[in-house]
């Protein structure tokens, strides 16, 4: 009976960062870079031997800059990595030198073991057997329902082996569970450094399918093809999301085995995304490859670089509700050899993200768009210096309300934005002010059908007065994007790229 561990997936708020440690400390081979099953725009990185087999891989949901999350009930505590025993010694000095967060040696069940702690706060326990290659030892599991936990285990091969203090070890043909009693400890919380759940290993889909039969008085369960295995869903006794996939068809079903993980991979159901979604996921660098390093500034942002760069920027400002990666596909059609600059406004009071505060649809705290278009004058400054841009051959691009903001930043700290594509944005300012944009200038497109569209004309007015270079057009839309803004952008753009700088 094939038995054990195919995978742990976690969660992580900074693709680079989990790459530089389970690629460049821990020398994982990455195997598969994929888009999300359960949401495209979501990045999904499987670590593992240069194989991928099961046993070995361990993957990471990328949430961009989400929050810790919190380690607790119904959940994994710990993943554990076998490595060579004569080896720990070895760990904790390249540990300390590499300043990974460390403690250890201790040992557990006989067994020297160190405890790391991942980028995003993941404890990573590297346990000394053996001699062989690092794959998966195990996993710690909390759960308040101890005696049933381990009951349910028994269903994926597992047996009781042992017990140390708080911990029931359970064993498979290669690997282990613990179980640690925690009645009274308080519920996990999904986000950065927390397992979002554990896979089993089934030996095909009609094991699978087996497995589903016998749950059935259990609780709900789900069964999904990710390309890549056949998965059933299920939470055990304890709350603990538990995975059951089968060992194939494996990593090399739309790869080649000796090129594993050089290509980001689309899930079949957003083929028709796949050019969008290969701007809009995160870009990382491999050890040993080129690097762009991100620089700690007011504002989060994210880069996405073309293979074959002209040196022109286009900084972008999504709409209410929107991210930093929003506007990537339309820019990418605007200008496809133009680095883009994705920016994620800070205002979240109605759990949403947008540019400022505001009291309604039309009517918007003054003082916090006068902040915020400081802060973000301060930032393309920080920006132009910390990355090497050239300033000279910025252009912003704004939706709703982030056009919005590129309006008030346009008015309010006039020689920040010198090229400006405002898409259905209308004016900020209660009390604009009469500043010099000789040089500037500015595409304004408005849906016909846009409800706030008679709001867009006070602010082609206010820019003219000031002196900017106004192209103003209504296109047959709603407040809506639709392919025409990327057709009538990429042209006006075109046709008079930069103004000098003055």
């Amino acid at each position: 009976m094939t038995t054990g561990i195919h995978h742990v997936t976690g969660l992580t708020a900074d693709a680079q960062a989990n790459v530089d440690f389970y690629a460049g400390f821990l020398g994982l081979s990455l195997v598969k870079q994929t888009g999300g099953y359960e949401d495209a725009e979501q990045l999904h990185l499987f670590w593992g031997d240069a194989a991928g087999s099961p046993g070995t891989l361990v993957s990471f949901l990328v949430w961009p800059m989400a929050g810790r999350g919190r380690t607790g009930l119904g959940q994994v505590s710990e993943l554990a990595l076998r490595v060579p025993v004569a080896s720990i010694g070895d760990w904790l000095t390249r540990a300390l030198s590499a300043h990974v967060p460390v403690h250890g040696p201790v040992r557990e069940f006989g067994e020297p073991v160190l405890r790391l702690t991942d980028p995003d706060g993941m404890i990573v326990k590297l346990v000394g057997v053996g001699d062989g290659p690092m794959r998966i030892r195990g996993v710690t599991i909390l759960t308040d329902t101890p005696q049933e936990t381990a009951s349910f285990l028994t269903r994926f091969g597992y047996r009781a082996a042992a017990v140390e203090g708080p911990f029931q070890r359970m064993e498979s043909q290669s690997d282990v569970v613990d179980l640690r009693a925690s009645a009274g400890f308080v519920p996990s919380i999904p986000g950065a450094g927390v397992a979002d759940h554990v896979a089993f290993r089934a030996p095909d889909a009609a094991a699978v399918r087996a497995m589903r039969l016998a749950l059935k008085d259990h609780g709900p369960t789900q069964v999904h093809d990710r390309k890549y295995f056949l998965s059933l869903y299920v939470r055990e006794p304890g709350h603990t999301l538990i995975e059951y996939a089968t060992d194939g068809p494996g990593m090399a079903v739309d790869e080649p085995a000796d090129r594993l993980g050089r290509i980001l991979m689309i899930p079949p159901e957003a083929a028709g995304r796949a050019d969008d979604l290969r701007v809009m996921l995160p870009q990382f660098a491999l050890p040993g490859e080129e690097r762009f390093p991100m620089r700690d500034l007011p504002f989060v942002h994210r880069f996405h670089r073309p293979q074959n760069p002209d040196g022109s920027t286009l900084v972008l400002l999504h709409g209410t509700g929107g991210n930093e990666a929003d506007l990537m596909p339309l820019a990418h059609q605007i200008a496809p050899r133009a680095t883009l600059l994705g920016v994620r406004g800070r205002s979240t009071e109605e759990g949403v993200n947008r540019w400022f505060r505001r009291f309604d649809a039309t009517r918007y705290d003054q003082q916090d768009i006068s902040f915020e278009s400081m802060a973000f004058a301060a930032f393309v400054a920080e920006a132009v210096k910390g990355y090497g841009l050239d300033h000279a051959r910025m252009a912003f691009v704004g939706y709703s309300n982030g056009a919005n903001i590129l309006a008030a930043i346009l008015q309010l700290r006039p020689g920040v934005v010198r090229t400006a594509v405002l898409l259905r944005g209308l004016q900020p300012l209660e009390d604009p002010p009469a500043p010099d944009l000789t040089g500037t200038r500015a595409l304004m497109l408005t849906g016909a059908e846009d409800p706030y569209g008679r709001l867009a004309p006070p602010l082609e007015t206010a820019l003219r007065a000031a002196g900017a270079e106004v192209t103003a057009q209504v296109l047959a839309a709603g407040h809506e994007l639709t392919r025409e803004d990327a057709t009538l952008a990429a042209r006006w753009l075109a046709a008079a790229p930069y103004p000098a700088e003055g």
